[in-house]
C-alpha cells in the first residue's frame, strides 16, 4: 500500500467508528442539538425555508445552511434523526481532508507534515468532542480551510481561482454562522506582508500578483462574492421576516456579541487558559514541546509564518470579543495542528530511551483517565454525581490496558507515534461513550416524554413550558403547535391556566412535591422534568413551582 495513503485510511477510519459510538451510544443533547433539530423540523413541517422559526417565532440565532441541509437528507430519506446528526461530523471530516490538502500546498517538500497533520487534529481530545455534535463551528471551520487554501493558491501563483476560492469559503462560513468567518479569514489575508516573503524567499518581496494593491483588491473581491452569497438569502429572510428579524441578524447576532456578550461573556485571558486542556494529549507529550521550541529555526518557513499569522491574529481578535466559547476557536484549530505537525517533522525523535519514555506522560493522563472510569464499577459508600449512576466502569480498563501497552513497545517512528497517540485519544473518547452510555440515556433522552407531549397534542389538549423553552421536544415528538411559555412576565401563568381548563403545564423539579403527584415525570441532568394538568394546578397553585431548567447553550 502507498505510505501515504495508509495515514488517510487511518484517519478516515478513526473518525467513522468515533461517529458511529457517538451517534448510536448517545441520543440529541439538550438544549442545543434538541433546538437545531427542532427550528429544521418547523422550517420542514410548515414549508417555511427562507426565515428559520422556532416554537412558532423567527429564530434569529443562525443562518439557514445547516437546517437546508437537514432538509436535502429529509427529502432523500424522510424525516428522522440520524442524518440531521451526520452533518456536522461529515464536514469535520471533510476539514481533516482539506487540512491535509493544506499541509501539502504550504509544504509541498515535505509530505510527512501532511500524513501527520490530520491525525494531531482528530487526535485531539478538543476536536474529538465537538466533531461528533451537531452544532455550527465544525462547519465554519471547513470553509475557513477551504478560504486558506484559496489565500496560499492566490499568493503562489496569482490565480484568480484562489480569489473565486476565498469567496466561495466566505459565503459558505457566513451561511453557516453569520459574519464571523471573516474574523478567522481577514486577518490572515491583509497581512500577507507579514508571511508571503517567506514563500518568495528572503531576498525576493515580489508579490506574484502583481503589486500590493492588486493583492488587496483580490481580497476585496473575495469579500464581494461572499458578501452576495450571504445577502443573496439574509435580504429576503430580513423583508420577510420584518424589521425586528432583521435587525437580529445584521445587528444582534455579529457586532452585537463583538461589543457587548449578551451570553456567554468571558475574561480575556479564557482562551489562554483553555487552549492547553484542548491541545491534549499533545500538550502532555515531551516531544511536542521539544519540537516547538524549535520553532525559531523555521521562522523564515512561509508555511509557518502563515499559521503563526492565522493563529495569533484569530487568538488576539477572540480574546477581544466579549462572548467566548472554547468551540468558537474551532476554526483556528487545524493553524496550530499544522505548527505543531511542521515542527515536528523538523525535529528528530532523539534516542530509544528518549523516545520510550516521551511517550509516558500523555499515556499515563490516558491511563489515570481510564483508572478513575474503571474505579466507578467498585461499591462505594458516598453518594456520587448523577452522570455516574450506572455508569459501565469496566471500560476504562480497555483505555488503561492501551496506554500500557503503548509505553511498553512503542512504535517506531514519527508517523506510527502521532497515529497511536491519536487512536489512544480517539478511543478514550470511545470509553467514555460506551462507558457513560446508561446515565447519559437516563439523563439527556428527551424521547419519552416527547412522546407523550405528542400524544396529548393529537388529542387536542394544549400544552405550556413553565420558564424558559428551547424547542426540546418539538422535533423528538413531532410536535405540530408551538407551546406556551409562561412563567415569566406576571400574570401569564394564571391566565394560560384559566383559559386553558384541560391543558397541561411541563416544569422541571428536583423532587415531586409532596402535595400532589404530576401526570408523567421523566429525569433530566439530576433533576425531573414534571407534567401537570390544569386540574392540579388550580387546586394546588404552587406545585408547579418555579425551579428553572439547567439549560446550559453553546450558542
Amino acid at each position: 500500500m502507498n505510505e501515504g495513503l495508509r495515514p488517510t485510511l487511518a484517519v478516515v477510519l478513526f473518525w467513522g467508528v468515533l461517529l458511529a459510538v457517538a451517534v448510536l451510544m448517545r441520543p440529541p443533547l439538550p438544549v442545543d442539538e434538541t433546538r437545531y433539530l427542532a427550528v429544521a423540523w418547523e422550517m420542514w413541517r410548515d414549508g417555511s425555508f427562507l426565515v428559520p422559526r422556532l416554537n412558532g417565532e423567527f429564530y434569529s440565532h443562525k443562518p439557514p445552511l445547516l437546517f437546508w441541509l437537514m432538509h436535502l437528507g429529509w427529502f432523500a430519506l424522510g424525516v428522522n434523526e440520524w442524518s440531521p446528526r451526520l452533518i456536522a461530523p461529515a464536514f469535520g471530516l471533510g476539514s481533516l481532508v482539506l487540512t491535509y490538502r493544506l499541509a501539502g500546498v504550504l509544504w509541498p517538500m515535505r509530505p510527512a507534515v501532511a500524513s501527520i497533520a490530520p491525525m494531531v487534529v482528530l487526535g485531539s481530545v478538543f476536536w474529538a468532542i465537538f466533531t461528533t455534535l451537531t452544532m455550527f463551528d465544525v462547519m465554519v471551520t471547513f470553509f475557513v480551510l477551504l478560504g486558506a487554501i484559496g489565500i496560499v493558491r492566490t499568493w503562489l501563483a496569482g490565480a484568480r481561482s484562489g480569489v473565486l476560492l476565498l469567496g466561495l469559503a466566505l459565503g459558505g462560513g457566513i451561511l453557516a454562522k453569520g459574519p464571523v468567518v471573516l474574523l478567522h479569514l481577514l486577518p490572515v489575508a491583509l497581512l500577507a506582508p507579514l508571511w508571503g516573503p517567506g514563500f518568495a524567499g528572503a531576498d525576493d518581496r515580489r508579490n506574484p500578483m502583481g503589486g500590493w494593491p492588486r493583492w488587496y483588491g483580490g481580497i476585496l473581491a473575495a469579500v464581494g462574492i461572499g458578501a452576495a452569497i450571504g445577502l443573496a438569502w439574509a435580504i429576503p429572510a430580513a423583508i420577510a421576516g420584518g424589521p425586528p428579524f432583521a435587525k437580529a441578524i445584521f445587528w444582534k447576532q455579529s457586532a452585537g456579541r463583538m461589543v457587548d456578550a449578551f451570553t456567554h461573556g468571558q475574561p480575556w485571558w479564557f482562551y489562554l487558559v483553555a487552549l492547553p486542556l484542548a491541545l491534549l494529549p499533545w500538550a502532555a507529550w515531551p516531544a511536542a514541546w521539544r519540537a516547538i521550541c524549535r520553532t525559531q529555526q523555521g521562522v523564515g518557513d512561509g508555511g509557518m509564518r502563515f499559521c503563526g499569522v492565522w493563529l495569533v491574529s484569530t487568538l488576539l481578535i477572540f480574546s477581544a470579543v466579549s462572548a467566548k466559547q472554547v468551540h468558537y476557536l474551532l476554526p483556528a484549530f487545524p493553524a496550530l495542528a499544522l505548527l505543531l505537525s511542521r515542527a515536528l517533522v523538523g525535529g528528530e525523535l532523539g534516542s530509544e530511551r528518549k523516545r520510550r519514555w516521551d511517550l509516558v506522560p500523555p499515556a499515563a493522563l490516558m491511563a489515570l483517565v481510564g483508572a478513575v472510569i474503571a474505579a466507578l464499577a467498585l461499591p462505594v459508600g458516598m453518594k456520587l454525581p448523577w452522570w455516574t449512576r450506572g455508569a459501565a466502569g469496566e471500560w476504562g480498563l480497555a483505555l488503561a490496558a492501551a496506554a500500557f501497552v503503548l509505553v511498553v513497545i512503542p512504535p517506531p517512528n514519527l508517523r506510527a507515534r502521532v497515529a497511536c497517540l491519536a487512536s489512544l485519544s480517539i478511543l478514550a473518547g470511545l470509553v467514555v461513550h460506551l462507558a457513560f452510555r446508561p446515565p447519559i440515556a437516563a439523563a439527556f433522552d428527551l424521547r419519552p416524554i416527547a412522546g407523550k407531549l405528542a400524544q396529548w397534542e393529537r388529542e387536542g389538549r394544549p400544552l405550556a413550558f413553565l420558564g424558559k423553552y428551547h424547542g426540546q421536544f418539538h422535533f423528538l415528538g413531532r410536535l405540530e403547535k408551538p407551546m406556551g411559555v409562561i412563567g415569566i412576565l406576571w400574570p401569564d401563568e394564571k391566565v394560560w391556566v384559566e383559559r386553558n381548563p384541560n391543558g397541561l403545564v411541563v416544569s422541571v423539579h428536583s423532587k415531586i412535591p409532596a402535595e400532589a403527584p404530576p401526570v408523567f415525570h421523566a429525569p433530566f441532568r439530576g433533576r425531573l422534568f414534571t407534567i401537570w394538568d390544569v386540574a392540579t394546578l388550580k387546586r394546588h397553585p404552587r406545585v408547579a413551582g418555579r425551579e428553572q431548567e439547567p439549560s446550559k447553550s453553546y450558542e
